[in-house]
């Protein structure tokens, strides 16, 4: 498979870090073409703005939706924007890893979807869900917490972890045609020992190796 790992974290020696080095090193080892968009090493610009684009449609307002239509027909993309839209394009599997932060994606991964998803290549026209211009491609979130297992379950401390990542699931990785895997989530790794860790790694090793056969998930049951 061909397989994009997009990864944002401010720390090279976090947990993070480490399920990004363990994602690219199983999956090479197991045949795949990786490539990687390493947010915080790219000092990626999550900042919508007329840096985008090298084309211009209205140059006295400011629209993004406007400009990317644009851009999609004029080859407007600035060349780091076409890389990561290229990159999409070219996977058959997107990896996202993260820290959940404020029940959401961090501000510089949440800017990546904002530029990359561009209207005109990434949606619009009527392709969206199961229309979507990424339909047949498949997607899958890896994240940490900070809190416990049993804090993100129905009824409890911060509610059930599927409807906490409905928005991504949905809102974002469905709305553009993806199918979407089942989260891998690492529960307080801050929490644990550094065998506990080292069994976590082992264990998202495991399931990187058979995730060529995993299907998609109903995100819209919950």
């Amino acid at each position: 498979m061909k397989i994009l790992i997009v990864y944002w974290h401010p720390e090279p020696k976090s947990f993070n870090a480490a399920l990004f080095q363990k994602t690219h090193e199983t999956l090479i080892a197991a045949g795949h073409e990786v490539k990687t968009s390493n947010l915080f090493e790219m000092q990626f610009d999550p900042v919508s703005s007329r840096e985008s684009f090298t084309s211009v449609k209205d140059p006295e307002y400011f629209k993004p939706q406007l400009e990317e239509l644009h851009a999609s027909k004029e080859n407007g993309f600035s060349p780091e924007i076409e890389t990561e839209i290229a990159k999409i394009e070219w996977c058959d599997l997107m990896i996202w890893q993260f820290p959940l932060w404020w029940f959401g994606l961090p501000a510089v991964l949440k800017g990546w979807v904002d530029r990359v998803f561009a209207m005109g290549r990434a949606y619009g026209g009527g392709k969206v869900y199961g229309t979507g211009v990424f339909r047949e491609k498949r997607a899958m979130l890896s994240l940490t917490t900070g809190g416990p297992e049993q804090s993100y379950v129905k009824g409890g401390f911060n509610g059930d972890m599927n409807g906490i990542l409905r928005p991504i699931h949905r809102g974002m990785l469905q709305f553009v045609g993806f199918d979407v895997l089942a989260p891998h989530v690492v529960y307080g790794p801050a929490r644990l020992s550094e065998e506990e860790r080292e069994l976590q790694l082992l264990k998202y090793g495991e399931r990187l190796r058979g995730i060529e056969k995993e299907a998609a998930i109903e995100v819209g049951m919950y």
